[in-house]
């Protein structure tokens, strides 16, 4: 079951459960052409980021305190004529409150994805998403096809950033600057609101590099699963 933040990027990306049928059916095509096999995973973050969120709020929330300090004698005066009675503990509390308050509203907003591509350094953006391709690499058996023939293709939305890993086999014959200029050719697609089309159009061009390095063999059993998979965060 989906998350509903994952089925809000899904809709955003305008991928319908057509799009999702001919995604696969584009696999499947290239894959009777080759012994090579394509896997593909899209996920909306690669990471929870959870740490830089919480650093940036305390950061913002830090700077308002120090705003505050200097204004702690309106808000004495405003509580001496608002409160009954006026007890030195009430003004560093109410000054407490607003920061945690200011705090926890940052925190909330930086989810937006837009806000998390400017608080989070892109050095950590670029690493989480590896990570993740590189754990998606394992789990889905990329990594275990008979001849070593397979590849990753993984998109990480929030991050707008793809990555193409290759098994060892495919890693000995074809450079890793052709995989990462398909990589960047989807990006590209991605950001162009061209979703379908652009993976398509990776889809094939993987095939091609696979259809020359591993041509199709009498024996070709389809070892991968060859939709997208939609990936959670916390998987």
């Amino acid at each position: 079951m989906l998350s509903k933040k994952t089925k809000k990027m899904i809709q955003k990306l305008n991928l319908s459960k057509k799009d999702f049928d001919d995604i696969q059916a584009a696999v499947e095509k290239e894959e009777k052409k080759t012994s090579g096999e394509i896997a593909l995973a899209l996920i909306r973050e690669s990471d929870s980021y959870s740490f830089w969120e919480l650093f940036f709020s305390v950061i913002v929330g830090g700077f308002v305190f120090s705003l505050l300090l200097p204004l702690s004698p309106f808000f004495e005066k405003f509580l001496a004529s608002f409160l009954w009675t006026y007890s030195s503990w009430q003004l560093p509390a109410v000054i407490g409150l607003i920061t945690f308050f200011v705090i926890a509203l940052i925190f909330n907003i930086a989810n937006i994805p837009s806000i998390d591509r400017f608080i989070i350094p892109y050095v950590v953006r670029h690493r989480a998403v590896y990570l993740r391709a590189l754990r998606h690499f394992v789990e889905s058996g990329v990594y275990a096809t008979r001849d070593h023939s397979g590849i990753l293709i993984f998109i990480s939305v929030m991050e707008r950033e793809v990555r193409i890993l290759a098994d060892i086999g495919l890693a000995e014959k074809i450079e890793q600057e052709k995989w990462n200029t398909i990589a960047q050719e989807l990006s590209a697609a991605f950001k162009a609101n061209a979703v379908k089309e652009g993976l398509e159009k990776a889809i094939h061009d993987c095939g091609l590099l696979l259809q020359e390095h591993f041509p199709l063999q009498e024996d070709n059993p389809n070892e991968l699963a060859d939709g997208l998979v939609v990936l959670e965060v916390a998987e």
